[in-house]
């Protein structure tokens, strides 16, 4: 497994390969990550890892200066999964106009208003940034297949429209969500939580299925249902954000009618926030 930082060295590396997979992460690396390697490497031979912590991506509140950033493990974690090459780009590699302290990324990806709603709601510029730096990781690569995990739900439906419209020759492929045993979505961010969290933390996927129960029973009340979800979490010691049914074939809110159905929430336990999402069909 070869690492390499810079995109001179991995554009000269990938000159010619014709299959190329591509796994971009932001590092801090779990199960549901090397699930994403373990299914780029059944469908090439090449499979390019990117650990790169966005700047671009994170809000002035969030947590940039605090993600976890554990390079040395996640290599580990790579080279025994069977990644071919791990690209690890500074940020002046990455944003070539830095200068230590702005960006300076004048031009971004515009994405339609579906980018404003949901996660986008509450973290304004977050799908900019995630589709600004995909696309150049894109360019950079240059895979035919890039794998991402369903837990972003919404980001995996930004992309596969950014690769679309864009006509990039890549595939899209989505992996199912990997779960602890409790059904918390593995997350980087789970590693914030206390044990005690740690425990309430599947409350979040139980709230999604109980509004799965209640609809595959007939309840087509969809805003009730959402509201009570958020009640019932926000009663649990949770800070709900938002819990949404949407067609998962346009991620517009469900109608009576729409038969393929995502449930979608995002809430804080304490200061952390976690996201899930769960399809289904009617």
């Amino acid at each position: 497994m070869q690492i390499i930082n810079t995109i001179a060295e991995l554009r000269s590396v990938l000159k010619n390969q014709s299959n190329v997979a591509f796994v971009p992460t932001m590092g801090n690396l779990h199960a549901g990550h090397i699930q994403l390697v373990e299914v780029a490497k059944q469908h090439a031979e090449c499979v390019v890892v990117s650990i790169f912590v966005n700047p671009l991506q994170f809000g002035p509140n969030e947590d940039l200066a605090s993600y976890p950033r554990t390079l040395e493990a996640d290599c580990g974690k790579l080279k025994t999964a069977g990644a071919s090459i791990v690209f690890t780009p500074s940020v002046e590699e990455m944003y070539q106009d830095f200068d230590g302290i702005n960006l300076n990324q004048t031009m971004s990806i515009t994405l339609p208003s579906i980018a404003n709603e949901l996660c986008g709601a509450s973290r304004p510029g977050h799908f900019a940034g995630v589709a600004t730096v995909v696309m150049k990781l894109f360019n950079m690569v240059q895979p035919s297949i890039a794998v991402f995990g369903q837990k972003d739900f919404q980001q995996l439906f930004i992309i596969k429209q950014m690769v679309k419209q864009f006509n990039l020759p890549i595939n899209i492929i989505g992996v199912d969500t990997v779960r602890e045993p409790s059904g918390l979505a593995m997350s980087s961010r789970n590693g914030y939580l206390t044990d005690a969290q740690r425990a309430s933390a599947s409350q979040l996927n139980s709230a999604l299925q109980s509004i799965i129960q209640s609809v595959m029973c007939g309840n087509k009340d969809y805003a009730q249902l959402e509201l009570q979800a958020k009640s019932t979490l926000n009663s649990q010691g949770w800070l709900a954000d938002y819990i949404s049914i949407r067609s998962s074939l346009t991620l517009l809110l469900a109608s009576s009618t729409d038969t393929n159905l995502v449930v979608l929430g995002a809430a804080k336990l304490g200061n952390t926030r976690l996201i899930d999402n769960l399809t289904f069909n009617i």
